[in-house]
Order: C-alpha cells, then structure tokens, then sequence
C-alpha cells in the first residue's frame, strides 16, 4: 500500500529553546511535544507524570446526581438492579467494573450480557423482559442505549428503570431513562469527551463513592478493566483518557486482578504490558467468547476472584479465540477474492459486502482488514435473525457513521461513531444500500481519505539514536490515538546485512555516510521490497541503492540484553 508521508510543523525557534531548556531535552524531542500541546514546563509535567488527582469531578457529567440518588434509592428499598452491558470488549469490561463495585457494598445485584445472535447489539427486548420477569427495578446500562429509545419505553410500561451510561453519538431523542450519562451530549457540561463505556462506568463509581465518603483509592483497582476498554476500543489517549490509562497500565503490569493475569498468562507476555499488548493479544480473547459464543465467559473471568478459577476461564477463553481467528482468515480471503472479481468496483470508493453465511462475530475484524489492503470506507453484511446485519470501519478522519446516516431510509436501525458502527437491514435492500452508500461516500470524500497517512514527529540522523533519546520517548507512553507513538524520518541510507525472515518480513541494518550507528531495522510485511521488480533476485543491498524511511524507536530484549531498535513503517527510495 502506498502511504503519504506528512512531517508535522516546526515550532518557531524561540518555543524550541525555551522548552528546550526549561525540561533539558534537545530541539527534535521538543518539537515532537510542541506538536501534542506540551510547551511549559508545567504542561511537561502534566503529561510525563499524570496525577490521579487530575481526574474530573464525577457529577460534573449531566444527569449523575440522578443516576446516583436512583441507586442510593434501590440499595434503601432493597430492590434488585441489573448490570447490563454490550458483548465486546468495552462492555464486558464496563459490567465487570459496575457489577463488582456494587456487589461490594450490596447484595442485590446481577449482570446481564444480550446474546449477540440472539438478541444483537445493545438493549434487547428479551433483556428487558428478563429484568421485568426476574423482578430487577433498576437497570443500569454501560456501553449502550443511547438509541433505545422503544426498550427503554418498553421498561417503563413494565415497571423497570434504567440508568444510560454510553459514550457513543445521541440522536435527536433520548431515551426516556432516569438519566442519561454520555458526555456526547450537547448540553452535558462534562469537560472530557471521549470517554470508553468502561470509563463513564468508571465516573458512575467514583461518583458514587464520593456520596459514600468511600476513598477513591478503593477505585484504583478496577483501573485494570479501565485501561483494556480504552485500548481495546480505540478511544483517544488524550487528557482523563491518559491519565486512566497510565494508572492502569500500573496496576495490569503490577497487581492485575485474577482475570487479567490469567490473560496475560495465556498469552505468554513476558515484558511490561503496553497499549499494543492490549490490543492484539488480551483484548481479542476477551472478545473471543462474545463474538463466537456468549461474553457472559468474559465476565465471569474478569470478576475471578482466585487465580486458579481465573486460569481454567481464560484457556476456555483462549480456545474460542483460536476458532475465531480461523474464522477470521477464512472470510477475510473469501471477502478479498470478492472485491477481485467485481471488476466494476474496483475504481469505487467503498466497500459492502454480503454473505449470508459469513460469521457475524467476526465481520468487524473482517471490515478492519479490508481496509488494510484496500483503503476505503468498509462494510461487511451477513445474514441474521432473516436480516442483513453487519460491521463498518473507516479510513482516518472519514465520518463512517455520518456517511451511514444519511442512507437511513433504507436502514432497520444502525448506530456507533466516526471510525465504527453497526447497522441492519432487510436483505432486499442491500444492493440499494451498496449504491446509495456509494453515492454518499464518492460526494463525500477528500483527496486526504484516499491513501493512509504517515505522520511524521522529525527527521533523525543515525547517532541521535541512542538510549538517552529513547529514555525520554519511552516516558511519553502511553501511546495510542491521540497520542501516536513517535514517528521519525531517517534520510539518504543504505542497507546492509538483508534478511527475509518467514517469507514475509525484513530485517536489515542501515547506514548512513559519516554516522557510527547501524541499528537494526525490522520491516514486517515488507519482504517484496527487498527484491528489484524486474530482476526478482536482487536486493536492495545489492544494488547499494539510497533511501529513506519512516520508523519507531523500539527497545529489543535478548538473553538479557537490550538493544534499540527501528520499527519500519514505509521505505521510499529515490
């Protein structure tokens, strides 16, 4: 895939010095903080040492003190609530962190996870019926419900409150709950907005126990679910979002709950856990058993409370990941040979896909996938329930949500944000669907959304490559959306000591004329661009031909040792 290389601005020379001494760091590694907000040394320290006492007040979010005299209320009468949340990673985690709190100071609860084939995403009438017929009077929502606006009128008729705590996009009309907390809202006050469905989980508890003069560091260990759902559901690594993660990276690394070391287990990490660790390695096997069975298997191993029964949990967990993957590689081919043959497509500038048989649980990662190869606004659709169902994901700064909305009249409902959303259809419709999705996008879309972006923080020359440099990027973790890990332009090298590693993969040394340093690089998935396109045999090495790149900086672990090494995320060469 071709990528647009873009180098982000350089601050004015007096910023550069002034914060350049103020933190005694060199001129590229001020520029690199300039560009995310950092200029002060005040802002310097906010940023390298986030404080938990930098979190905002919980009932600055519209419709908390509602939410919580509600509660208070139920525990008085001694009425039963109901935790209900989404079957992803987000949800599970949201209901784990509400339904454990509660359960600490009363006896009164239980949770409940819709069964995504039975039921599909969100509040379902089923669940509503399951709380009315269990006798629960209060249902606290995490992670959905914004739009339900029919289930949560359904609850009322039959005697059943609900509590909306959600993060995704509000229509128009909200649901007729006790409160609504989701700081989206136009006319919620709350000064952050970006949230995770765990998170504004996590300010219910918080507000909660403020009114029970329970100390907050009580709080502090359920930060472990709060840093997967933030990871796991891509959400900005920005202001309270960042300083949450950074404390719950603490706490995973340190003194994670029986569930989560179990996970950590499972997937043989054996260095600290960071944001990527979450993402690819704990967060799909915590969404493993919702996408192919049922995420009440998440739950029950994140509110473990002995490691042996977490452990016997997570290899049930780890088992249905296995079969998701084969799932997932399986469509994901079967979805590209797709888009190959309908050759009037090719020059389209989106993709829907419909299979009847295609496995619902895995259709996002399938969209996700997609878009890595070609680059485009994506859905995958497949037949359930006698309803085309499916999962859309969107390239950077592309509003996939907006571009859905206005194809409504064709749509049973759909919801999400701007890089994901679910939507349903009757199968009839879909080819009108395609189309006008189509239309929409073509009269939507930039110049800017037609190729990924690189984004690059400056330029390096080779012996600026060393452990001081690095010891500072490392400290500007956590990285994710937001807060990108830093990308740096390496200009006019050659490579020597050229290896294909599993077909796939490069790894090689660079040097550059004058310079002492020759780190490792590592190009993953870059083995083609080791080879001449017309004398398939000569490498680059060979040819002794110049080039730039674009990579991260990264530390490697060895029988003991350490090493810094580069990350390549494109090569170009002149």
């Amino acid at each position: 895939m071709e990528y647009v290389w873009k180098p982000k601005p350089i601050a004015a020379q007096s910023a550069l010095e002034k914060l350049s001494k103020e933190i005694n760091v060199n001129p590229t590694l001020a520029n690199v903080l300039i560009n995310r907000g950092v200029e002060s040394f005040e802002q310097a320290k906010d940023y390298f040492r986030p404080s938990l006492s930098q979190l905002h007040d919980p009932y600055l979010m519209k419709g908390m003190q509602e939410a919580v005299n509600r509660i208070e209320e139920a525990i008085r009468d001694e009425q039963k609530i109901l935790v209900y949340g989404d079957y992803d990673v987000d949800g599970t985690t949201a209901v784990s962190l509400v339904y454990g709190f509660l359960k600490g100071i009363y006896p009164h609860v239980d949770f409940y996870i819709p069964d995504r084939y039975k039921e599909g995403y969100g509040i379902s009438e089923r669940g509503v019926r399951y709380a009315s017929d269990e006798n629960f009077s209060l249902v606290i929502a995490l992670d959905c419900g914004i739009k339900a606006i029919e289930k949560v009128a359904l609850a009322k008729e039959l005697g059943v409150d609900f509590i909306i705590c959600d993060h995704h996009t509000p229509g128009e009309i909200l649901p007729a709950a006790i409160a609504v907390l989701d700081a989206k809202q136009t006319d919620c006050q709350y000064p952050y907005k970006e949230l995770s469905g765990c998170g504004v989980g996590f300010k219910l508890i918080q507000a909660i126990a403020k009114r029970r003069n329970i100390d907050e560091s009580a709080l502090y260990g359920y930060l472990d679910l709060v840093v997967v759902s933030i990871a796991a559901d891509i959400v900005p690594i920005t202001g309270e979002n960042r300083i949450l993660a950074y404390y719950g990276l603490d706490r995973i690394n340190n003194t994670p709950r029986p569930g989560l070391k179990a996970l950590i287990l499972r997937s043989k990490i054996e260095k600290d856990i960071g944001i990527s660790d979450i993402v690819f390695k704990i967060g799909p096997r915590i969404n493993a058993s919702g996408r192919l069975e049922h995420a009440k298997a998440s739950v029950e191993l994140l509110i473990s409370t002995e490691l042996d029964e977490a452990l016997e949990r997570a290899k049930v967990v780890d088992e249905v990941n296995a079969t998701r993957r084969n799932f997932d590689e399986n469509i994901t081919r079967e979805a590209f040979e797709m888009i190959a043959a309908r050759e009037e497509e090719q020059t389209w500038n989106s993709t829907v896909l419909f299979k009847e048989d295609w496995h619902k649980g895995v259709i996002g990662i399938v969209a996700s996938r997609c878009i890595e190869k070609y680059y485009r606004p994506t859905i995958i659709l497949t037949e359930s329930n006698s309803k085309a169902t499916g999962s859309a994901r969107s390239v950077v700064d592309f509003n996939i949500y907006e571009a859905i909305a206005e194809c409504s009249d064709l749509l049973d409902q759909f919801g999400g944000h701007k890089y994901a959303a679910g939507l349903t259809l009757s199968v009839d419709k879909v080819p009108a669907f395609q189309a006008k999705f189509e239309e929409v996008v073509r009269n939507r879309i930039e110049e800017v959304h037609r190729k990924p972006v690189i984004e690059i923080d400056g330029e390096l020359l080779l012996d600026q490559i060393n452990y001081r440099f690095y010891n500072i990027l490392k400290q500007m973790a956590p990285f994710g959306p937001g807060n990108p890990e830093p990308i740096f332009k390496i200009s006019n090298v050659q490579a020597e000591d050229v290896v294909i590693l599993k077909e796939k993969h490069l790894r090689f040394k660079i040097v550059q004329d004058g310079q002492l340093t020759t780190p490792v690089c590592l190009g993953f998935g870059m083995a083609d661009r080791a080879k001449d396109p017309d004398l398939t045999t000569v490498n680059f090495l060979r040819s002794r031909m110049r080039f730039d790149l674009v990579a991260e900086m990264r530390e490697n672990f060895f029988r003991d040792k350490s090493s810094l090494q580069l990350y390549v995320k494109d090569i170009k060469f002149d």
